[in-house]
């Protein structure tokens, strides 16, 4: 398969498996990543979503330039556009995503890494937007998503010298959360999902609609969006079940109702 979908409790792993190409996205590979995350989008009981690679080397080492070269204007729009897709399902599906970058994440590897919520590094990742060494930029939302994750001086920078990043530096730059040794890598990925997975999916879905705003938009508009979404959750079972398992002093047991 190109790509693979493990089951953990609510969590759910989508593994790109091309690692004789380093996990780099030809056009089977990327239609094949946006319809798995589609699916999961809509799936109720997925309450996280983890996106790796296949293999020790690479989480994603970015799009097939065989393929890309070929490309005309047309036909490179439309690869793009299905890119931005991809990330943009990553971005605003109502469950928390984390990139479990266990290698090279670079190009558009990087791009649907900086697209997921979260971004957890092996001490080998490497990070970077190279394409301006191919004579192009930045083409699934790096030139944006860069910028609000780190600075926009930083990401000017790495966009256009192309220069690829450790994972201290993408760490000490906040370009990933977290690092931790290869082994440790997934069962911090997993642990992390199914602690986020236990959440109120309601809650949880508009805790990151209302953040994803933080960094676009008009500042009063986005705290009138916060302050709607706080107030539509007391309708819902999840923020009684909440707040009386707080006063009890036990566990609460989400439904996402």
């Amino acid at each position: 398969m190109p790509v693979d979908i493990e089951r953990h409790g609510a969590s759910a792993v989508v593994t790109i498996n091309r690692p004789e190409a380093l996990n780099a996205l030809d056009l089977e590979h990327l239609q094949e990543t946006h319809e798995q995350l589609a699916a999961l989008a809509s799936d109720r009981d997925v309450g996280a979503v983890i996106l790796t690679g296949a293999g020790e080397k690479a989480f994603i080492a970015g799009a097939d330039i065989k393929y890309m070269r070929g490309l005309d204007v047309q036909a490179a729009r439309a690869w793009g556009e299905l890119g931005h897709s991809a990330g943009a399902l990553l971005e605003t599906m109502g469950k928390p995503t984390v990139a479990a970058v266990n290698g090279f994440a670079l190009g558009g590897g990087c791009e649907l890494a900086l697209a997921c919520d979260i971004r957890l590094a092996s001490s080998r990742a490497k990070l970077g937007q190279p394409e301006i060494n191919l004579g192009i930029l930045p083409g699934w939302g790096g030139t944006v998503r860069l910028a609000r994750t780190t600075s926009l001086g930083f990401a000017k920078e790495l966009i256009y010298t192309g220069r690829v990043l450790g994972a201290q530096e993408a760490l000490e730059r906040g370009l990933v959360n977290a690092v931790y040794e290869p082994a440790d890598l997934m069962p911090q990925a997993l642990e992390l999902a199914g602690e986020l997975s236990a959440k109120s999916p309601l809650a949880m879905a508009y805790a990151k609609e209302s953040t994803n705003l933080a960094l676009q938009g008009e500042h009063r508009g986005n705290l009138a969006t916060e302050a709607r979404l706080f107030s539509m959750l007391f309708a819902s079972a999840d923020q009684k079940e909440g707040m009386d398992a707080f006063i009890e002093k036990r566990d609460a047991v989400f439904t996402g109702a």
